[in-house]
């Protein structure tokens, strides 16, 4: 099928091919956002199709950062201080916050969009205002750049 990867198109397929099982993380960030929409709305569950591989509850924790950084802190390891902002004004407050460097992620997009480095304010506005776009939220880590 060469159709976009939506949970409209993935339902249409599903009706028609009637699969026994799904993986969800083969086409990147598209496929992980469909299958989280698809699960939502009973999709996978309706036309009896068994989610492969990482589970929908292990896609979503990895996307979400609290979530994420529960499972790691129950796992007894640590994770960089952080802080999950969805307005400029708070990423702003979190880095002063946490100090300089930060790293600035976009939540919720494994791919990646909108992040960077920042060593001052200027830079972290500039990459903020640039994720947002992407996302309805960032995340303001603590930068480990060259920490071993």
């Amino acid at each position: 099928y060469f159709l976009p990867v939506t949970p409209e198109f993935v339902t249409q397929v599903i009706k028609r091919e009637r699969p026994d099982g799904i993986l969800c993380t083969f086409g990147g960030q598209t496929a992980l956002n469909c299958a989280v929409k698809l699960n939502e709305a009973g999709v996978f569950q309706e036309h009896n199709v068994r989610v492969m591989g990482t589970p929908i509850s292990a896609i979503i924790t990895t996307e979400d950062r609290e979530l994420f950084a529960k499972a790691v802190d129950h796992c007894g390891y640590k994770v960089a201080e952080s802080a999950c902002c969805t307005t400029l004004e708070e990423a702003v407050e979190a880095a002063r916050k946490i100090g300089y460097p930060v790293l600035v992620r976009a939540a919720f997009a494994l791919g990646g969009l909108g992040s960077g480095f920042a060593q001052d304010e200027k830079e972290l506005i500039a990459l903020v205002n640039q994720a947002l776009v992407n996302s309805p939220q960032v995340i303001v880590d603590k930068s480990l750049k060259g920490w071993k």
